[in-house]
């Protein structure tokens, strides 16, 4: 069992408390422009497309430049003690490996949950599609959990990127 685990789960609560500051602010701007009727063409593409660039992609590039940074951690990680360096050379991470990491961490999950919830907002009917994307939603945050506790505890997206987090 990984001893840094619960450390790294503690960390990842804290990076979320920092995105949901970014959160209340896109929802400040957001909220009162769909009030005002600004939706674009009120497309599930668009609604999910619209909806990547202002919370994936924003928070997926600012892990990536705080682990390829000077301190190779994100913010929950320099308070849980912990920073992120390459899996062979313990050096620090590219930013091209952190943005991998940080993709397959945050974006894709977090894409394939907006895509759920919103399918089930504007669909008349669930198919198999939509349950589907469901439980990929479900499925894929759960089995990264696990293996934090399995083995070494280097997720799936540690291994992509060629990352162990270690202890600062």
């Amino acid at each position: 069992m990984n001893p840094d685990a619960w450390r790294r789960i503690a960390a990842w609560l804290v990076d979320w408390l920092c995105f949901l500051a970014w959160l209340g602010l896109v929802a400040a701007v957001g909220i009162p422009l769909y009030l005002a009727g600004v939706t674009g063409d009120g497309s599930v593409v668009t609604m999910n497309v619209v909806s990547a660039l202002v919370t994936a992609v924003p928070l997926t590039t600012f892990l990536a430049v705080l682990e390829a940074g000077p301190r190779q951690a994100s913010i929950g990680k320099r308070v849980a003690g912990l920073r992120v360096v390459g899996a062979r050379d313990g050096r620090r991470l590219s930013f091209g490996a952190a943005l991998v990491r940080n993709a397959l961490k945050v974006a894709v999950p977090w894409t394939i949950g907006h895509a759920a919830a919103i399918g089930l907002v504007v669909s008349p009917t669930v198919g198999p599609g939509l349950v589907a994307l469901t439980a990929a939603a479900y499925v894929l945050p759960i089995a990264y959990v696990v293996t934090l506790f399995a083995g070494a505890g280097r997720t799936p997206y540690d291994r992509a990127a060629g990352a162990r987090v270690v202890r600062s």
